[in-house]
């Protein structure tokens, strides 16, 4: 038995055509009220990443001491506004990783300010044969020197653990 086909009506001028009422004042309420939902949503996933990354400067220095010892390591540089450690396994290029890593930092909180991207949790900048891995945790800014095939993920997720 063949199947039977639907039967199609053909819309005429004179058929009523559904309208559809939506009270304004109702809408914009329910917006307003998603948005500060939205809002409050976004404060706490704030809150809650600045609890995951809040590592007090003593545990960033003992994790940065085991993580230097890894192979691919080139070294690191660890400052706040007091002090600032450095420690590079070719002594003679302090001055050019210094200023990469602070060059990059800067760079990256203005360009986050500039198209409003919000908090930066971390910049990698790979060259042809090394990679920097930078980031802040509270008052401390991190840059790790690593040979390119290191697996950065990995390093950051040490340094914060």
């Amino acid at each position: 038995m063949a199947p039977r086909k639907p039967k199609v009506s053909k819309t005429t001028e004179e058929e009523e055509k559904p309208t559809i009422s939506i009270n304004l004042e109702e809408l914009e309420a329910k917006i307003r009220e998603n948005a500060e939902e939205l809002k409050k949503t976004e404060e706490n996933d704030k809150k809650e990443h600045k609890k995951d990354i809040s590592v007090n400067g003593e545990r960033i220095k003992q994790n940065i001491e085991k993580v230097k010892t890894k192979e691919g390591i080139i070294g690191y540089i660890l400052r706040n506004s007091t002090s600032a450690s450095i420690d590079l396994k070719d002594p003679t290029k302090v001055i050019d990783y210094a200023v990469l890593s602070s060059s990059v930092l800067e760079a990256s909180e203005e360009l986050s300010k500039t198209f409003k991207l919000g908090d930066v949790k971390h910049v990698l900048v790979e060259g042809n044969n090394v990679k920097l891995l930078s980031f802040t945790v509270e008052d401390n800014k991190v840059s790790v020197f690593m040979e390119k095939d290191v697996d950065h993920s990995r390093v950051h997720k040490e340094l914060l653990d």
